[in-house]
């Protein structure tokens, strides 16, 4: 993998001379934060070697560098799941080419199932922790180079970026949750069982990504911060039948309180 590494870090240091400071990956429906960035130079994930592709509506498939908030970003148009077939290494390489390229923070979004009753679609939630449902993406052999063998994930997610956030998000009154995150392999959603089975485990809403992501990130000691929009509700009650579509429609509308808070965040770093 380190020589796979090395090979789209030559690529993209060839065509990009700027390095980024902060990575941010775009979910379901979330690509339009790109609009608020001063993008420098744009690259299809088809022309980087050894890059995945995204197959899902909503997911473009570019790495943006430019500014954002007088920092150097780098951001992922797009990112990959365990569902497309992927393996586990395959959907979490960009994160060590991120690395490589120079970020010490990775901000993530997501869409996702909110399983707290309090919760309302179209809520915000910033990610406290996580339940990883799917296998993990650092079996195998260890690469001293990327970190160690056995991990820390005691704060997976940093607990001064997510105060910062809160205070961003009060200070511009954008009504925000705070919660754990359960990742699932998908592209099913959940039955009504499923869904409580996984709010039993203590989770406030269950996706198909970020865990996994996050997880290889914290391996290469990036700091981590993440942000959940809960596209619908897997709660007694309040299940009904649900579409990528509809997921994309919530998503899209939330975008904008969403990117106040990674700009604002941004700006603080």
């Amino acid at each position: 993998m380190l020589k796979k590494i090395k090979e789209s870090i030559s690529f993209i240091k060839e065509k990009v001379p700027i390095k980024p400071q902060i990575g941010i990956i775009l979910g379901t429906g979330l690509g339009g934060l790109t609009k608020e960035i001063n993008i420098k130079y744009s690259i299809p994930y088809t022309e980087i070697p050894n890059f995945p592709i995204p197959t899902v509506e909503g997911h473009q498939g570019k790495l943006i560098f430019g500014t954002l908030n007088g920092k150097n970003v780098v951001a992922m148009q797009g990112r990959f799941h365990f569902y497309e077939g992927y393996s586990l290494d395959e959907i979490t390489f960009p994160i060590r080419v991120l690395k490589y390229l120079g970020i010490e923070l990775l901000i993530l979004s997501n869409a996702s199932g909110g399983l707290n009753n309090d919760f309302e679609i179209g809520d915000i939630m910033i990610i406290t922790d996580h339940i990883n449902l799917v296998s993990n993406p650092l079996i195998g052999k260890n690469e001293p180079e990327f970190g160690p063998r056995f991990v820390d994930m005691s704060e997976a997610y940093n607990k001064k970026i997510i105060n910062k956030a809160t205070i961003i998000a009060r200070h511009n009154s954008i009504k925000y949750q705070s919660g754990v995150y359960a990742c699932v392999s998908g592209p099913t959603y959940e039955t009504p069982a499923e869904y409580k089975y996984i709010q039993s485990l203590g989770a406030d809403a269950v996706g198909m990504s970020t865990v996994p992501e996050v997880i290889v990130a914290r391996h290469m000691n990036i700091t981590c911060f993440a942000m959940s929009i809960i596209s619908d509700l897997g709660v007694p009650g309040k299940i009904i039948e649900v579409t990528h579509n509809d997921v994309i429609d919530v998503a899209n509308n939330v975008e904008p309180k969403m990117t106040v808070i990674i700009k604002g965040l941004i700006g603080t770093i």
